[in-house]
């Protein structure tokens, strides 16, 4: 984008600002990751491998921090994320499986919820710089395939990603401002 990302503004909020909304909506433990400091108001803690970017990164980092709980992972710059799929995705959360919506085929790594039972398997696949769709390969998961996820009256928007000033437009002609 040329810019950063969460901060682009999406409905004149930044994308991660709705984001955090719809996240905080299912629970009040809510961190950046990837960054150091504040992020419009939001605690950030950097990746454990800051020189590896990218989303296991993040996710390698929040499940060494979890303390058992599960993590909820979605990508800053998904702001039509619903609260509905989020809470759905967190319900079937279990100790040694990860949650995962399908969709057009791909799994939606960044839209999903990871039990902290995977802190060290996640630790060891980024430090191969692996991917989260190749520790899926290896791991327990649930796939939430898209009848299922079409019963909780999600339409895709949760997962739609904002990587281009087109693509804001794009979100914005498909489904509206952003918590609607």
């Amino acid at each position: 984008m040329g810019r950063d990302k969460a901060l682009a503004e999406v409905a004149g909020r930044p994308m991660v600002e709705w984001v955090a909304e719809a996240v905080r909506s299912v629970t009040a433990d809510l961190v950046v990751f990837g960054r150091s400091g504040t992020l419009a108001g939001l605690e950030c803690v950097p990746d454990d491998r800051p020189a590896r970017r990218g989303p296991l990164a993040g996710l390698a980092t929040a499940l060494r921090l979890a303390e058992g709980r599960p993590v909820m992972l979605v990508a800053v710059d998904q702001p039509w994320v619903r609260t509905e799929t989020l809470s759905a995705l967190l319900e079937q959360a279990g100790p040694l499986h990860a949650v995962v919506p399908i969709a057009g085929g791909a799994r939606q790594v960044t839209c999903a919820v990871y039990p902290a039972s995977w802190a060290g398997r996640a630790a060891e696949e980024d430090a191969a710089d692996g991917s989260i769709q190749s520790l899926l390969e290896d791991l327990l998961h649930s796939p939430i395939e898209e009848q299922e996820w079409r019963a909780w009256r999600e339409d895709g928007r949760s997962w739609f990603s904002v990587d281009t000033d087109r693509a804001i437009q794009e979100g914005l002609e498909r489904f509206g401002a952003p918590g609607t």
